[in-house]
């Protein structure tokens, strides 16, 4: 069987539930994790062996001075990086190497440049952007997507980013996120007579998820529904604003922050709620959403979804029939999808969501996928070793 190895700077922070649901869900390819920090190992565990810290390395001054200086090289060669890395992708008898998320793959570029294995790079939203603070990000990106074997993104939006900034079409795939059906079933549910409508978000609270403008739309549609509740789960650093505008709108009673859910306690929340909402939007510095996962999930249990037009949103969400899609940072027309939704589109939109998940983002379909990336990248790049 082959071996890929899954390359992670951090293995894994809460959000990342997808890269963990990618690495164990592999049936065809056997694989093992490096990483420079181990984290939430209880709600990520690994089998013995299966998880590689690459330990940071004192290298002897005279020779980081002569590779540095002399040699010119960069810094994950004369800080002992490229070393680390090589000697574990030849004992472990390594494939393919897998790098998730597109900065950490410029960072490895170097390595990538030299190993003579094949290398696959996923990105997820945010790493496709050019950054302010580092001028020399996007030509280096630029040469990444040159170097490596394969490119995955999760969406086609993110697809079209990837070519604009020249990466060959012949080495662009999509990676869907794969949903495990099992967890997270679907639900009959009955709208409430009496506007008690349950609302649901789940996401980091991060500007990009547009939060503010969800809890705007949500006091508007609590005028008129009173007993309404929205529930946002999930943990970030805007948790404290985003509490002074809810008790400024006067939401205090209407508006639950539940924190970050394990699996089976975000699947409960979703059975006992009607709508999902998730407006996201591009931020100042360009970060932008892929697919998000938690609204897959939420789809999948029956929810219908009001969201924007952005990112890879609208691959997921058919407008009109799986939920309703508006304008970025449109709280006008945020409210007004709360009001169609609410007022006779739910029923048919439920079972539309939950059924076009089970079609186009089921977990097996996508590991097999994935897995057949790999033997392209490996098909690829194994005759000319």
């Amino acid at each position: 069987m082959p071996t890929v190895a899954s390359y992670c700077t951090t293995f894994l922070k809460p959000e990342m539930l997808h890269i963990y649901r990618q690495i164990t869900g592999l049936r065809a390819w056997q694989t093992f994790v490096i990483t420079k920090e181990r984290k939430c190992e209880d709600l990520y565990p690994m089998p013995d062996g299966a998880v590689e810290l690459a330990p940071a390395v004192r290298s002897n001054f005279i020779r980081r001075f002569w590779l540095k200086y002399i040699k010119r090289e960069p810094p994950i060669v004369y800080r002992g990086e490229y070393g680390v890395l090589a000697k574990i992708l030849e004992r472990r008898h390594a494939d393919v190497l897998h790098v998730y998320f597109g900065h950490t793959g410029v960072h490895l570029l170097p390595f990538l440049k030299r190993w003579p294995g094949p290398s696959v790079v996923s990105f997820h939203g945010m790493d496709v952007q050019a950054r302010a603070h580092d001028p020399s990000y996007e030509p280096r990106l630029r040469e990444l997507l040159q170097t490596t074997t394969l490119v995955l993104a999760r969406s086609n939006s993110l697809l079209d980013r990837l070519r604009e900034l020249g990466c060959p079409e012949s080495k662009l795939r999509v990676n869907r996120t794969g949903i495990p059906m099992d967890q997270f079933t679907k639900i009959a549910r009955i709208a409430p007579a009496d506007g008690s409508w349950r609302f649901v978000q789940a996401c980091r609270l991060i500007e990009k998820k547009g939060l503010d403008d969800a809890l705007h739309a949500f006091a508007r549609f609590v005028k008129i529904n009173p007993t309404a509740h929205f529930t946002i789960a999930g943990e970030g650093p805007l948790l404290d604003p985003l509490t002074k505008l809810r008790d400024e709108l006067g939401l205090a009673n209407n508006v639950t922050f539940a924190g970050f859910l394990k699996g089976g306690a975000l699947c409960q929340l979703y059975h006992e709620s009607h709508l999902f909402i998730h407006p996201s939007r591009i931020t100042e510095d360009g970060n932008q959403e892929g697919i998000p996962n938690a609204m897959l999930e939420a789809m999948a249990t029956g929810l219908p979804v009001i969201a924007t037009l952005h990112g890879g949103i609208p691959e997921a969400v058919r407008n009109g029939v799986t939920g309703l899609l508006v304008p970025e940072r449109d709280v006008d027309g945020l409210f007004d999808s709360m009001l169609k939704l609410t007022g006779g589109l739910w029923p048919t939109m439920s079972e539309a969501a939950a059924a076009d998940v089970r079609e186009q983002f089921e977990s097996t379909a996508q590991i097999a996928k994935l897995e057949a990336v790999y033997d392209d990248a490996m098909r690829l790049v194994t005759p000319a070793r």
